[in-house]
């Protein structure tokens, strides 16, 4: 789509698909394998070797990916779990679908990351309702890292990292540095392969993590709750021949779970993705790169959203948020928005704040965070995926200079 001659439309993100991903695909519709087959298994060793993990458990979007993890800890009516604000709806969601309460943490204003300040002043909030906090979900936020790791431990909670965004990114962890998803110091990570994710499966995630109980426990809950393994079997009498054998078709359900699966089809695009990761990464830590350098005359009306103290050698970035003075620019966002659009370039806001949504306003009354209204109040991201040119960028960054310039 062009207008006017400004250019192609350039979306807030979007995918990148190769002859090869698409060769990918095909060969797994001409095969006998369409649901879960070999194909998601070599997907799920290819994860847990880039993040590190023991075990990645392929799901069918992050959002079940975060709905199995927080049922795998077992969350009781009263038991508390520990949300920033800024986030989409689902981290909040999945506290719930299990029952579970959730308390909402404010964030810093400026990278928009939960902090352990906002950690512990949560749990005093839980605490003062009479909850039991159990766990915390960080969210690592466009792609870069939230470091809550050692607050929570000292709490006793267990840490469930919504890395939805952060696929590739590293953290800085003492000395050296973690790649997120490899387990150290947290109980599960959870990702997403939404098509303006880092890689894409269509629709898909994935759950990982390097406690074997864990992983195990993630494998049923994905599939219904079955198990096929006969030392599992409790009906002895149906499960084994008089001779002793498993019966060959026999399986049990222990627990009830659910139908998360990750397809064959989804996880040829994602394996053929995954070959391209690093370029994928590279290239946007470039075009973030070139952001932040062309952003800096147009401060104050517009600057990057501040990095985070824990991010490593590389970062996965998701989105570019910049912080806008809609203010001091003498417009609204919608206006910014639209006059971006005019220039066939697309924006997005990244996130209301969860806990001014009516659910979880009439569940637990209004709250005040001023962090997270304060990031709200001036977010607004840009467009960023590897297939953005140079000139791309420079086309944003021109439209929004002209903005700056007829508020100056």
């Amino acid at each position: 789509m062009t207008d006017g001659g400004s250019g192609p439309f350039l979306s807030y993100g979007r995918q990148s698909i190769s002859d090869e991903d698409i060769e990918a695909v095909v060969a797994v519709l001409r095969g006998d394998w369409l649901t879960q087959g070999p194909t998601v298994d070599a997907f799920e060793k290819e994860l847990a070797t880039l993040t590190g993990a023991t075990h990645a458990v392929a799901c069918s979007n992050g959002t079940t990916g975060l709905h199995i993890a927080a049922a795998a800890l077992d969350l009781e009516p009263k038991d508390a779990v520990i949300v920033p604000s800024i986030t989409f709806l689902a981290t909040a969601n999945a506290v719930r679908y299990v029952g579970a309460e959730v308390v909402f943490a404010d964030v810093n204003p400026d990278t928009a990351l939960m902090e352990p300040q906002h950690l512990e002043e949560a749990l005093a909030r839980a605490k003062a309702q009479g909850l039991r906090p159990r766990a915390v979900f960080p969210v690592h936020l466009a792609g870069h890292p939230a470091d809550v790791r050692d607050a929570a431990r000292a709490a006793g909670l267990m840490v469930v990292e919504d890395a939805c965004h952060a696929l590739g990114t590293k953290m800085r962890r003492g000395d050296g540095e973690v790649t997120v998803g490899s387990g150290a110091g947290v109980d599960m990570t959870v990702f997403s392969f939404h098509p303006v994710k880092t890689i894409a499966t269509g629709e898909g995630g994935a759950v990982t993590t390097s406690d074997d109980e864990l992983g195990d426990r993630l494998r049923r809950l994905r599939s219904h709750g079955m198990v096929r393994e006969p030392q599992l079997f409790r009906n002895r009498e149906e499960a084994f021949s008089p001779d002793g054998k498993p019966n060959p078709w026999y399986y049990e359900m222990p627990d009830i779970g659910f139908n998360y699966r990750l397809t064959d089809l989804q996880s040829a695009l994602g394996l053929s993705q995954l070959k391209r990761i690093d370029r994928f990464i590279e290239r946007r830590e470039e075009i973030v790169d070139l952001y932040d350098r062309s952003l800096v005359p147009l401060s104050p009306y517009i600057k990057p959203l501040s990095r985070s103290k824990a991010s490593g050698s590389r970062v996965g970035w998701h989105l570019y948020v910049g912080l806008f003075d809609f203010e001091r620019l003498g417009l609204g966002r919608a206006d910014v928005m639209a006059a971006l659009r005019e220039k066939n370039i697309g924006s997005q806001v990244h996130y209301v704040p969860v806990h001014w949504q009516p659910y979880y306003v009439e569940r637990y009354g209004k709250l005040d965070l001023p962090g997270a209204a304060a990031y709200y109040r001036r977010c607004l991201s840009l467009p960023l995926y590897p297939g953005l040119q140079d000139t791309d960028v420079q086309r944003v960054v021109d439209a929004l200079t002209g903005l700056v310039k007829r508020a100056a």
